[in-house]
């Protein structure tokens, strides 16, 4: 510093001489300007800078401005570029403020000339004045202007990606500034690196709203940095996560069964709520909420709520505990009304239903099943969902109790009165009376008289005629059918009804008109592998095997197709016709075969008999009773043509 000081004031004191020599010089000019008015200007100013002894040294400011020798010189310059700092392009280098404008922020960085860096690059520094020293990134050493052109934004981003960079190296916690929301997490300012902290990293339980970290500064973790893109993503929640493990330790070590804590809900899903015991999870499952039935635990827990809870297990290795909260309140059991026994009636709602039947609350916690066979006399059972829907507030008798146990069976249809009392009187055997299908099955129709009394029609016993194969041929849910009681067991409620028996058997006319061997018009309505099934007059149908829907020129019966048939079986038991077309054409043809073989028989004897007559007459005849025997002749010739 000291030699800068000395060579400036040698350069002052030759500056003030060169000064001094110029305005000599300048005098004498204007005095011979103003005295030579009809002179040449550039004559005069030739005359006045003629040198008056010797030749003048153009080159003295070259040469040490006429008073240094080489060495004096080259001296003077090193101490002068001593006084100067080396500047390279790239580096970060540190400044100090000498002059602050509305533009820019002047910087003395000890080199030749000062630096400007934009007013705009100096937000976060408010208080920024003059004498603060601040680094700044050297990004040229002369622009168009010869001016150093500096960047203290550069600067700041290029150590904070060093410094973020030793983060993650170092597994070091970084400081940053929450900046603002974006889809899916937040952005973080890291000393001027945007940073991403993913929703997931912010904290160990779930985050609902981003915004309330928006604008605090924050410890982080660098876990990833993509240089090629330079991206850096940072994690809160791992620093939360660290000291947790070791607080996890502590509280499953202190955890007794039994050992009620405060906790905080954190977390609500379908099975269970997850309560925050400080530092540790425990899970309290929907069934150990409440002593009464919900349906989510949202009906009666929510979030950041505060409860207290019973540890009802838990699992060193994988420290998992299992928590409860209706534990902590009495077993509604426990309070139910003593006087209840078999046979009272009781008042409640229904809570679920079931294929298998549905469960009425009484008293929060305590329910009772009413079966499905309890809800109706009837005895086609129904679906539980065809009586009682969830919320129905209902009256049931207890069928069933047991304290110890806590189970209890209810009943609704013992309410009203049982119709199978005296069921003789009003449905006796042999009655007529009228039903509704409520139900079909292979082999009948489910039919009900009045509300809990049931009864079955067999397949068998709903048309003398009609070949059904299922009932759903000749009636469908819902439809009233006349019928007749045919049988009744009222000791296993069991009532057999007939629909055929309103009638009388047609099938006793039948046996008169569809005798064996008899021929009859019929339509065939279905053709199949076995056999045809034909409509015949009166309803009735037979069936007509294969190898008897053959027709005389070899094809087979179509449907539709109308012709004769021959009842060669009538079974009035099993209500079986079987019918033949092929016979009829095939007896037909033998009996032509019969009475041609017949005829040609008869021909050959009446012959026989003509020969032998002929003979006969032969033997006895003359020459005069040729005429004789030619009349024979044309009487036997005419004969046979007659025939």
């Amino acid at each position: 510093m000291a030699k800068k000081q000395e060579a400036e004031k040698e350069l002052a004191a030759k500056n003030a001489e060169l000064q001094g020599a110029d305005t000599k010089v300048v005098k004498d000019t204007e005095k011979i300007e103003s005295e030579a008015d009809s002179n040449l200007i550039d004559e005069i100013k030739s005359n006045t800078w003629i040198t008056p002894e010797g030749e003048f040294d153009w080159d003295a400011n070259d040469k040490g401005f006429g008073n240094y020798s080489e060495a004096e010189r080259a001296k003077l310059e090193a101490q002068y570029a001593d006084t100067f700092n080396q500047v390279n392009q790239g580096e970060i280098i540190e400044g100090t403020v000498v002059s602050i404008n509305n533009k820019d922020v002047v910087l003395n960085v000890g080199f030749k000339s000062d630096g400007l860096v934009s007013l705009s690059e100096f937000r976060d520094l408010p208080e920024l004045k003059i004498g603060d020293k601040v680094d700044v990134f050297v990004e040229s050493q002369e622009d168009a202007n010869g001016q150093l052109v500096l960047s203290r934004k550069r600067a700041k981003t290029q150590k904070s990606w060093e410094a973020i960079n030793e983060a993650l190296e170092n597994d070091a916690i970084i400081t940053g500034f929450v900046k603002s929301r974006t889809k899916g997490g937040l952005i973080v300012d890291i000393k001027g690196v945007e940073a991403f902290l993913p929703g997931s990293q912010i904290d160990i339980k779930p985050i609902r709203d981003y915004d309330v970290y928006v604008g605090k500064t924050m410890e982080f973790k660098v876990v990833k940095i993509n240089h090629e893109f330079k991206n850096v993503v940072v994690s809160h929640k791992v620093l939360i996560e660290n000291d947790l493990e070791n607080q996890k330790s502590e509280i499953v070590a202190k955890l007794e069964k039994g050992q009620v804590l405060e906790g905080t809900v954190k977390n609500i899903t379908d099975f269970g709520v997850f309560i925050d015991l400080g530092g540790v999870d425990g899970l309290l499952h929907i069934t150990d909420i409440s002593w009464g039935r919900i349906e989510h635990p949202k009906e009666v827990l929510a979030l950041d709520q505060t409860i207290n809870v019973v540890v009802l297990d838990f699992d060193d290795e994988k420290k998992r505990i299992a928590l409860g909260l209706k534990q902590l309140s009495e077993h509604p059991w426990e309070s139910l009304d003593t006087a209840l026994e078999v046979g009272s009636k009781v008042k409640g709602k229904i809570v679920t239903v079931a294929d298998y039947g549905a469960f009425l609350e009484i008293i929060p916690g305590v329910e009772g099943l009413i079966h499905v066979s309890e809800m109706s006399w009837s005895q086609n059972l129904r679906s539980p969902q065809e009586f009682l829907k969830v919320g129905d507030e209902i009256e049931a008798q207890i069928l069933t109790l047991d304290r110890d146990e806590r189970k209890m069976s209810l009943g609704i249809k013992q309410l009203t009165p049982d119709p199978w009392k005296n069921i003789t009187e009003r449905y006796p055997v042999g009655s007529k009376q009228t039903a509704v299908v409520k139900n079909m099955t292979n082999f009948g129709v489910f039919v009900e008289l009045e509300e809990g009394i049931d009864g079955l029609i067999h397949i068998s016993d709903l048309s003398w005629s009609k070949k059904i194969n299922h009932p759903n041929e000749f009636t469908k849910v819902g439809e009233t059918l006349d019928v007749v009681v045919l049988e009744l067991d009222e000791e296993n409620r069991k009532l057999s009804l007939g629909h055929k028996q309103l009638e009388e058997n047609p099938w006793d006319t039948f046996e008169t008109i569809f005798t064996e061997g008899s021929i009859h018009e019929g339509t065939v309505i279905k053709v199949g592998d076995k056999g045809d099934i034909v409509a015949l007059q009166y309803g009735v149908e037979g069936f007509c095997p294969s190898k008897h829907s053959v027709k005389e020129d070899g094809s087979s019966l179509k449907v539709d197709e109308v012709t004769s048939f021959k009842i060669i079986e009538f079974n009035k038991e099993n209500k079986r016709l079987v019918i033949s077309h092929s016979r009829i054409w095939e007896e037909e043809k033998e009996e032509a075969r019969k009475e041609e073989s017949s005829n040609r028989k008869k021909d050959a004897k009446a012959e026989s008999s003509a020969v032998k007559k002929v003979k006969d007459s032969v033997e006895k005849s003359t020459l005069g009773d040729l005429d004789v025997l030619a009349q024979l002749k044309e009487q036997m010739e005419n004969d046979k043509n007659a025939k």
